[in-house]
């Protein structure tokens, strides 16, 4: 299984631009895979296909209206492995004895 963080932000659409990250979260909602919204991007989890699929859907909503986009990723493979979204975090909080903000 792949994690992927992205963050597609319009650069022609002034300061806030929530509204058109709510778009691109209503399409990563509606893959029905797992996903995390954090203040700098969303985490999603799937196989590196349906993961791609889901950007270029992100990508297409907001190419609809907006003239420049800014997109980072980044992929975390690992064989074998799902569930990573929540695991990851509770493996760092495991060793330190404590939750921590998330």
């Amino acid at each position: 299984m792949t994690l992927l963080e992205f963050s597609m932000t319009p650069l022609d659409k002034g300061e806030s631009v929530s509204k058109y990250v709510a778009r691109s979260l209503d399409v990563i909602d509606k893959s029905g895979l797992e996903y995390k919204l954090n203040p700098m991007g969303t985490v999603i989890e799937g196989e590196i296909d349906e993961l791609l699929d889901v950007v270029k859907q992100c990508f297409s909503v907001m190419q609809n209206d907006c003239n420049r986009i800014i997109t980072t990723m980044k992929l975390d493979y690992r064989k074998g492995k799902s569930g990573r979204i929540a695991s990851k975090i509770e493996s760092v909080e495991s060793k330190l004895g404590k939750k921590l903000k998330s």
